[in-house]
């Protein structure tokens, strides 16, 4: 079954059947008007229908997915009643931190979120007093539901968010014993980007007479410029590089098929002079959440990536994407180009393309029912001159929330002792051990030196530059 989107005069969120309290959690985030799968899907939710929504990038989702299962919760019962699957920590991060947004006027609502790569005893103790939000990643869920420390028997409604990435990622098998361990009458949402046979089979297994909605990625795509280059495979990286020389975007993110390819390419890429970091799956959590850090806080300009490793990643302002190999999926592309332009900001999209991959340029022609933008241009062939330089550079302080450090006392310590004017200090990141602050390039070895010889909040604390 497929709904209809509203007209457009209709589609304001107080036409919608929202709690006072969610309706002030939307006031205050500036929401005013539905984006489409916010139109097409809030209506089904709140009916308690089960979903499949597939949407791109940047669409709204959360919002849709989160507003419905705050309504259906009851704050005063102690208890799990909604649970959301993320592929990864920094989705889960996020989601988490806009349920809390649209909650801030539901009293005693707790949110918990539950993933690898964080310590599991402040996770165990979290689940002492149930929370009413549970938002996680597969392989901690079932972890926490096999020590009994979890309990799902009182799910109302469960979503899987990007759920074409979990299995992509080998999360097929947590994700059906979670499942197992909800009650059957629960509400089921899923939100994918793609919709391979896997994900429509989850579905039949997990879903009641799903209520379908589509959202295209072309309405996204008149703010973004798409050009297509054809190249000899050898000469990609010196291509991509003359692109990002020509295009100099403040912050991009290339995507690879391949993780081997990410660290090549960074390679190529820093020998002509880029500041740029790699990101995949195989890399420890701490290095993965440094090159978040670094990539966000803008000291570093090109992040190399693949597919699922980008999965979770929210950075402003994106000016370019690029595809480095073209996806084998045509929705992929979409998925992967959504990320720049967005809220009504332009972006652009390169996307190189040697010999092989012509097939998958005639898929993404067909998908659009446009003919693709064909450009050329000269592959470097030398070293890199005048390459974009980070304006920021990062210094890690190993204290953190532990250490009842805040941001406030690191701006504090480098506005004062270090002596550094406010508006050469970036953002600022405080984890639970260890804190990042981005700093203007050019002040970065005074005020590494300085920080390492002064106190911050009244201590020492070992300093780097990373």
């Amino acid at each position: 079954m497929n709904l209809p989107t509203p007209p457009a005069d209709t589609a304001a969120f107080d036409t919608l059947s929202l709690s006072p309290a969610l309706l002030q959690g939307v006031a205050a985030l500036g929401y005013t008007v539905m984006t489409p799968v916010q139109a097409r899907a809030l209506p089904a939710i709140l009916d308690g229908r089960d979903l499949i929504a597939q949407a791109p990038t940047g669409s709204g989702k959360t919002a849709a997915f989160g507003l419905g299962l705050l309504q259906a919760l009851d704050p005063t019962a102690i208890r799990t009643q909604a649970l959301v699957l993320c592929p990864t920590r920094e989705l889960a991060d996020q989601v988490g931190n806009q349920l809390r947004k649209l909650a801030f006027a539901i009293p005693n609502l707790k949110v918990s979120v539950l993933c690898g790569g964080m310590a599991l005893g402040p996770q165990l103790a979290s689940l002492e007093h149930a929370p009413h939000v549970v938002v996680g990643t597969p392989g901690r869920l079932q972890e926490l539901l096999r020590k009994k420390a979890l309990k799902l028997d009182g799910v109302r409604t469960l979503v899987f968010d990007e759920a074409d990435r979990m299995l992509d990622m080998g999360f097929e098998e947590p994700m059906r014993e979670i499942v197992a361990k909800t009650p059957k009458n629960r509400q089921s949402l899923l939100f994918s980007a793609t919709f391979p046979d896997a994900i429509r089979e989850l579905a039949r297994a997990a879903m009641r007479e799903p209520v379908e909605v589509t959202v295209e990625g072309q309405s996204s795509a008149p703010r973004i410029e798409q050009y297509f280059y054809e190249v000899d495979p050898a000469k990609k990286t010196p291509l991509l590089g003359a692109l990002l020389l020509e295009y100099r975007p403040d912050s991009c993110v290339v995507f690879c098929n391949m993780r081997k390819d990410t660290e090549e390419v960074v390679g190529s890429l820093s020998h002509y002079g880029f500041t740029a970091l790699a990101l995949h799956g195989e890399m420890e959590q701490r290095d993965r959440d440094e090159v978040l850090v670094r990539f966000s806080n803008r000291s570093c300009n090109v992040l190399v990536a693949s597919d699922v490793a980008a999965r979770g990643l929210d950075v402003e302002d994106l000016g370019a994407v690029v595809n480095y190999d073209l996806p084998t999926d045509p929705d992929v592309y979409v998925h992967r180009i959504g990320r720049t332009g967005r809220a009504g900001r332009g972006g652009v999209a390169l996307s190189l393309c040697g010999p092989r991959e012509t097939g998958r340029a005639q898929q993404i022609e067909q998908m659009q029912g446009a003919p693709l933008q064909w450009r050329r241009a000269e592959p470097l062939s030398g070293k890199a001159r005048n390459a974009p330089a980070a304006p920021m550079a990062t210094l890690r302080i190993d204290a953190g929330k532990t250490d009842k450090l805040r941001p406030g006392d690191i701006l504090g310590a480098l506005t004062g002792d270090a002596g550094l004017k406010a508006d050469a200090v970036g953002k600022i990141n405080v984890y639970a051990t260890r804190s990042y602050v981005a700093v203007a390039t050019s002040q970065a070895a005074a005020a590494l030196a300085r920080l390492r010889e002064g106190k911050i909040k009244g201590r020492k604390f070992r300093v780097n530059r990373i």
